[in-house]
């Protein structure tokens, strides 16, 4: 079944940096268009990236645009979202997505504070 593990997650001061990692599995990886959501305490889900199959496109929220750089390595199945210069407001848990046939994929998020 699909699999989509989200690492990389933890504590970091404004203005530094964090590298999530999400290793997928159960499905076809390399022809997966793929994003990343985010969802801060007491607020909805909001897409923050997405990244088609051979990376040769990508698309930002406004919020994070020239600070977030999405990736991917389709020989590791695994994406990548590289977050620069943090602020307090990117604080929220983070997921890895991909669509099925009528589903969205999801997995269990990883959590970014970003706090002094």
């Amino acid at each position: 079944q699909v699999r989509l593990v989200e690492s990389g997650g933890g504590l970091v001061q404004p203005g530094g940096s964090l590298t999530l990692s999400c290793a997928a599995s159960g499905f076809t990886f390399s022809t997966a268009v793929m994003s990343w959501y985010r969802q801060a305490p007491r607020k909805g889900r909001e897409l923050v990236a997405t990244i088609t199959s051979a990376g040769g496109s990508t698309n930002y929220a406004d919020s994070v645009k020239g600070r977030f750089t999405i990736s991917r390595d389709n020989a590791k199945n695994t994406l990548y979202l590289q977050m620069n210069s943090l602020k307090s407001a990117d604080t929220a848990v983070y997921y890895c997505t991909t669509d099925g046939i009528g589903v969205r994929y999801w997995g269990q998020g990883t959590q970014v504070t970003v706090s002094s």
